[in-house]
């Protein structure tokens, strides 16, 4: 049997099932087994179909008692060939093949449900057979899930995909229905309505049953709508016979819309009370609205009204039929019976169809809105391009007339943009993350909103407007004229209450104000904010008009409000890329700008290329213990030119020697005149690493390129530094710490480098290749960021296990990189290997930058610094410098001068210095050198610089053995006490541990009488005081020489 078999017999008239017999059934699994691979998956599906059509035949079988609507003869596929001749299964193929839409199209229009779910059977049956590897039982779960939810997406796609009205399904006919019996009947109606999702077709199919089930003439269905406060009755489909077309019921339908609210007439009756009303004589009933009758000539005399509930009881609609067919004169207990028990299942079918209706609606709305964001996300750089598009979206989604947006004279301009673009996250906004609140048009009229907007100034900078039946905005500023017309009225009491104002009858809301737009009045107006991020009214979209003549519904403005947000995003978007371009615009003109006036002017470049060049040796650039502070600033420029010279990197590069001259005078103009961080300490960085290059050897490691990249991060590794580091970028949270996340100040030292040569009069890799150019910019780049000391402890570790591992190849990528960080932090802290004469000035201007930092805390953030930043805590200095040393410096100049011994002399100067700090550390804490100037002007000394001399002087005890004699002191004793009074007073500045010592040298033996006596010259408690008639017993005796260093340590002090 061929593919086009199945197809053909399903298409034939009076055909919905297959007949196959038993034998053909054993035959065809009999063939299988001899079929090849392929055939047999083929095969496979044709016993499918064939088991369904044979297990569908069983069930027929079984129920033969029950009547069908449609007996009609089972034919095979082949018998329906040979009755007609001119049919063959070969044609039929090839017509198929040629017309594959044709079968999808008549499957989809005409075929039945059960034949549908048969199709899709036989087509999923292979594939499940194929892929699964479990149980039998397992494959079946799986392919009734698989079948359950194939069925629900193709229905739902084909309702999708479908661009003309959905035809009916085959009903049974008039003849074939009144051949059944009223059970039959009854339940061959059900079937009729059950697996429809058409809510249009659905109602029809419901009022031309009721009609044949009660014999009545005609009948209407209602289906309620509006919110549980406001609801009414829409009539779906109105006067329907069980002659009346479906086209022709549903065109008059939506020709004139009926509304009948809860409560109002015999419908809206029924609908609020949920009773069935049955009238015999409707004239008689004053719920009765003649209007139709005295309009159509048609009298109506019977009326049976009934509710139709959901499963939970409420109203969902309700159904009318009119008068009786069969003469007589009143709708009896049976009809209402049978009209009740029918509606029962028909509320189901309705609500499901209403379901689905709602569904497919949603997801039509939600592919708009989808491709309006895909708009939005495309037109970023055009406000108007953006605006028409969204108006034009508007109009095809919610079907209007006319569309206007008036957008605000907000804070747009590049200033606000930007503090918008680097605000930090930091308030939160969900306070004002409430829905928009709706004020409908019955809670506030025209002169509510001219009294409470008369007096304020519009600002309203740009409307945009578009009609139906064009695609082009009108664009326009508004002036006083069109902001206080009606519309632009009710657009400032949108814009300034941020509440959406939906007026469904604008003729009686407006009383004696006039709407007219162009030619047609205003009937409707739903208008509604535009929002951006912060939820910020940023302008207003108005819509008048339905297409179809009535007011907006609360769906409209659903998805008008969902519309709305993206469209906020979308404005507000291309706004901030607008004022961001402007600002581009602005910084390139400022970078032009900066650019020219942070280069050298010619007069000073041309005079350094003019100057006479010392050698190196003049300028002591070999040495590690170069010094700048003698050095002009003219001879500091004059010496990087020789260190270029001396690497001959002019020549090798082709640097123009202009270029070269302008480019130094403008690194150095660029640098800032803070304490430490300035040009000079540029200078003493390029020039340790050229005494590493050439005295400590280091560039037969590196390439010519490294070693021009090496110079230049050392001469521009802190461009523009502002006397602050990254901490405090980052607490102050500063322009530089939000564009740069790590090493902020590092990268802003790059940033400026790489502006300097970008200038051609500065560009000194002007003649490199490409190649070479990204080479030296990598090499730029890692250096300048390896300065960072945080970069320096991750780098750490890595450099020492290599050291460790008896590393001496150092040329591969990522080792060179490393190796280059670690020269770079040498030469960023060489000042601490400098000799001492120089490196304690150097500190005093490091130490000094510090705490002009630390006041800095205190004043703008009102914190406390870290010690080596604090003011108060400058006597601490030496200590921390010994802590800087052992943590930073010494680590990295003993290792390197391990590994590179021609760099022994950074090591030894570095330890030298540490000596000299930890003695005066020593002496700090002692209390006999501290720092008590606001500013360090001299480097920490001893108040004391010469030897003291050893001066004998009397000490008169002062706790005596015998409290009980109290003899005046002598003159002696006295001078003695007014030293020691005088010693305590000017002690009052020395540490607590200090005077603590001091005062338990002076007392020490106080207590003994004999060592007192000799030492002092004071007789004891006991004695009488000496005079020299005595024979000098009195006289002062000379200082024992154990106690010389403490009278030595009280007359310094």
């Amino acid at each position: 049997m061929e593919a086009g078999d199945e197809l053909d017999e399903e298409s034939a008239p009076a055909m919905d099932e297959v007949s196959l017999d038993n034998n053909n059934l054993q035959s065809t699994e009999m063939k299988i087994s001899a079929m090849p691979t392929s055939s047999k998956l083929e095969t496979s599906s044709k016993e499918q179909c064939a088991l369904q059509q044979r297990s569908s035949r069983e069930e027929d079988a079984s129920d033969e008692e029950t009547p069908r609507v449609s007996r009609v003869k089972r034919l095979s596929c082949q018998e329906a060939i040979h009755e007609d001749d001119d049919l063959s299964m070969e044609k039929i193929g090839r017509y198929l093949e040629a017309n594959p839409v044709l079968a999808e199209s008549w499957i989809r229009e005409n075929a039945s449900p059960e034949l549908k779910l048969r199709l899709q059977t036989c087509c999923l049956l292979p594939q499940i057979r194929q892929s699964s590897t479990s149980s039998l039982q397992h494959d079946e779960n799986a392919m009734s899930r698989s079948k359950r939810n194939s069925i629900t997406s193709d229905l739902f796609q084909s309702w999708l995909a479908s661009n003309s009205p959905i035809k009916r399904s085959r009903s049974p006919s008039r003849e074939e229905l009144n051949r059944m019996d009223e059970s039959d009947l009854f339940m061959e109606l059900i079937r009729d309505v059950a697996n429809e999702l058409d809510i249009n077709v659905l109602c029809h199919k419901i009022l031309v049953n009721v009609g044949l089930l009660t014999h009545a003439d005609r009948g209407s269905l209602f289906l309620a709508k509006g919110p549980l406060e406001d609801r009414y009755l829409v009539a779906k489909l109105f006067d329907v016979t069980q002659d009346t077309e479906f086209e022709e019921a549903v065109q008059r339908a939506r020709s004139e819309e009926i509304r009948i609210p809860f409560g109002v007439g015999i419908a809206g009756y029924v609908a609020q009370s949920k009773r069935i009303i049955n009238i015999k004589d409707a004239y008689k009933d004053p719920r009765f609205n003649s209007e139709i009758d005295m309009r159509t000539g048609y009298k109506t005399t019977l009326i049976l009204s009934m509710p139709i509930c959901n499963y939970e009881g409420d109203v969902i609609g309700v159904a009318q039929i009119i008068n009786k067919t069969n003469g007589s004169h009143e709708f009896t207990d049976h009809d209402v019976e049978v009209f009740q028990r029918y509606l029962t299942f028909c509320g189901i079918g309705i609500q499901n169809a209403q379901l689905f209706e709602l569904s497919v609606l949603e997801y039509r709305r939600n592919q708009i809105l989808l491709n309006l964001a895909r708009s939005i996300f495309e037109e970023q750089n055009n406000l108007e391009c953006l605006v028409t598009k969204i108006m034009t979206e508007a109009k095809e989604l919610l079907k209007c007339e006319r569309c206007a947006v008036y957008l605000l004279d907000l804070d747009c301009g590049e200033a606000g943009h930007l503090e918008k673009i680097v605000e930090r996250p930091g308030k939160s906004i969900q306070e004002s993350r409430k829905p928009l609140s709706r004020r409908e048009s019955n809670n506030i009229d025209m002169e509510d909103i001219l009294q409470q907007h008369a007096g304020e100034d519009s600002k309203f900078t740009m409307v945009f407007e578009m009609e139906n039946g064009t695609q082009e905005a009108k664009i326009y500023r508004p002036t006083s004229g069109n902001l206080t017309s009606p519309l632009g009225q009710i657009a400032r009491y949108v814009a300034a209450t941020g509440q959406i104002l939906n007026i469904g009858d604008v003729a009686s809301w407006s009383k004696r104000q006039v709407f007219q737009v162009g030619t047609e009045p205003t009937r409707s107006i739903l208008c509604m904010p535009i929002v951006n991020g912060q939820r910020s009214v940023i302008g207003v979209a108005q819509l008048i008009n339905k297409d179809n003549g009535f007011s907006f519904t609360d769906s409209d403005v659903t998805i008008f409000e969902a519309f709305a947000i993206f469209c906020g995003l979308g404005i507000h978007n291309t706004q901030m890329y607008e004022s961001a371009c402007k600002l581009m615009a602005k910084q390139k003109v400022a970078l032009e700008c900066l650019s020219y006036h942070a280069t050298a002017n010619n007069d000073d470049a041309l005079k350094l290329m003019s100057d006479d060049i010392q050698p190196a040796d003049k300028y002591n650039l070999f040495s590690f213990t170069f010094i700048d502070f003698d050095l002009t600033d003219e001879d500091t420029c004059k010496a990087t030119v020789r260190m270029f010279t001396s690497c001959d990197l002019i020549n090798k590069f082709h640097v123009p020697y202009d270029v070269l001259c302008r480019w130094i005078l403008s690194v150095k103009k660029n640098y800032r005149p803070v304490k430490y961080h300035n040009w000079r300490h540029a200078l003493n960085v390029a020039q340790t690493m050229f005494a590493m290059l050439k005295t400590g050897k280091m560039e037969q490691f590196m390439t010519d390129i490294e070693i021009l990249g090496l110079l230049v991060a050392c001469l521009c590794h802190d461009l523009d530094h502002r006397g602050t580091n990254n901490a405090f970028q980052t607490k102050t949270e500063s322009p530089l710490a939000i564009l740069y996340s790590t090493s902020t100040m590092e990268h802003h030292h790059f940033d400026q480098c790489v502006m300097i040569l970008n200038s051609d009069s500065n560009n000194i890799f002007q003649n490199l290749s490409m190649e070479d150019y990204r080479r030296v910019m990598r090499v730029v780049e890692n250096a300048i960021l390896s300065t960072d000391l945080a970069v320096y402890f991750k780098k750490k570790n890595r450099f020492m296990e290599l050291i460790d591992e008896g590393e001496f190849d150092w040329q591969s990528e990522e080792k060179k990189e490393l190796l280059c960080g670690m020269m770079m932090t040498a030469c960023d802290v060489s000042a601490i290997a400098k000799p001492w004469e120089i490196q304690h000035r150097v500190a005093k201007l490091v130490a000094d930058e510090f705490f002009d930092q630390g006041d800095l805390e205190r004043l703008q953030l009102n914190q406390q610094p870290v010690a080596m930043m604090d003011r108060e805590r400058r006597d601490e200095l030496p200590q921390m410098q010994v802590g800087f040393i052992d943590v930073i410096c010494l680590p990295l100049y003993k290792v390197m001068a391990e590994t590179f011994p021609w760099i022994q002399p950074l090591y030894d100067g570095t330890m030298d210095n540490r000596k000299h700090w930890q003695d005066l550390a020593e002496k700090v804490e002692m209390g006999l050198t501290w720092i008590d100037r606001d500013t360090i002007e001299e480097p920490v000394e001893e108040f004391v610089s010469i030897e003291p001399k050893d001066i004998e002087f009397t000490v008169t005890t002062l706790n005596c053995a015998h409290a009980d004699k109290k003899d005046a002191p002598t003159p002696e004793s006295k001078s003695a006490l007014g030293r020691f009074a005088s010693l305590r007073k000017g002690g009052r500045n020395l540490g607590k541990g200090v005077r603590n010592r001091l005062s338990r040298s002076l007392y020490s033996r106080s207590n003994s009488e004999d060592t007192s006596a000799a030492q002092s010259g004071t007789p004891s408690s006991g004695q009488q005081p000496q005079t020299p008639a005595s024979g000098g017993k009195g006289s002062s005796k000379a200082l024992i020489p154990e106690r010389k260093n403490r009278n030595k340590l009280c007359l310094l002090i």
